[in-house]
């Protein structure tokens, strides 16, 4: 049992559970807390059969802290199908040059949608084919490899949101949704009022890109909660939120390597977003990436992951 204690003391801020809402850090002070996080991701883990050869000639090395990337997934579930993925966030982890590049693909965008051997709007991949699908198309989108994946119900995150006792967000411009009032400026939001305020898009003059930005607020407010010290009396309540609403082919080992070596990369997130042009195509709305964006976004995500000489 002193070993067992031993061990669990090292678990001061094991970061990575959320990896995206990545990188909540939880304090783990007990051996009691440590079993409950280890039930809660031997939960989430849901390995992914791809479906087409993987980018990687090798698995990645999180234990030699090689750079690797993350397709987080927040999915509204919609009843009698599978619902799409309306937040598509791409996360470059490289812990060489300690920094996060987060990327938010809007749900529009028009690309080949891989397995269906058409165009259509790449949040439809997830419909057609859940996360392998996804993650077949958004590869494929940005030439980079998908190492791994987090697929969040959206319904159950705002379980999350109160679980850490709520957030505090920056808004920056003021509206009124669904009897919510979100005044400009700093604001304190429960679960209801967080969910809420990251889909609202059709009040903004931004549409999705200022819902994307409302989302990276959500999800660093949540990240900031995590770490607070009075976030430990509330680690049931979280465990039981991340393994109810969370899938992923992270196993426990593989988030004990995220938290030994890619810890200080997740205080450095650094936003990147694609600009597009809306565009009607037989009477539906698409986002248009040129060539040139694509290559660019693609350049950066490279560099990032070290895949091509900087």
């Amino acid at each position: 049992m002193r070993s067992q204690e031993k061990r669990s003391r090292k678990w001061l801020k094991v970061t990575g559970i959320i990896l995206l809402l990545i990188f909540v850090a939880v304090g783990v002070y007990s051996y009691t807390v440590y079993k409950s996080l280890k039930t809660a991701v031997v939960t989430m883990h849901q390995p992914v059969e791809r479906i087409q050869p993987e980018k990687r000639e090798l698995p990645v090395a999180l234990e030699k802290k090689v750079p690797f990337s993350v397709l987080m997934l927040g999915v509204d579930e919609r009843k009698g199908d599978k619902g799409r993925s309306d937040t598509i966030i791409v996360l470059a982890v490289n812990p060489n040059n300690n920094s996060v590049k987060m990327l938010s693909i809007p749900r529009d965008t028009r690309t080949e949608i891989v397995g269906k051997g058409k165009e259509d709007k790449i949040n439809h991949a997830y419909a057609f084919g859940g996360v392998p699908m996804s993650m077949a198309t958004v590869e494929n989108f940005l030439d980079i490899p998908i190492d791994y994946y987090m697929e969040i119900n959206m319904e159950g995150f705002k379980d999350l949101v109160d679980a850490v006792g709520g957030v505090n967000v920056q808004n920056d411009f003021e509206f009124d949704q669904y009897g919510f009032h979100f005044g400009k400026g700093d604001i304190t939001l429960d679960g209801e009022q967080a969910l809420i305020f990251s889909r609202m898009r059709y009040d903004d003059p931004r549409g999705d890109f200022g819902r994307q930005s409302r989302q990276r607020e959500i999800i660093k407010a949540v990240i900031n909660e995590g770490v607070s010290v009075s976030s430990l009396t509330n680690f049931s309540d979280i465990f039981t939120a991340l393994g109810k609403n969370i899938k992923t082919n992270l196993t426990f080992d593989q988030m004990v390597d995220i938290q030994k070596n890619y810890r200080e990369a997740g205080k450095n997130i650094q936003q990147m977003e694609i600009k597009e042009t809306g565009t009607m195509i037989n009477k539906i709305y698409y986002g248009m990436v040129t060539a040139a964006e694509k290559q660019r976004i693609q350049t950066e995500l490279k560099r990032q992951l070290e895949l091509e000489a900087k």
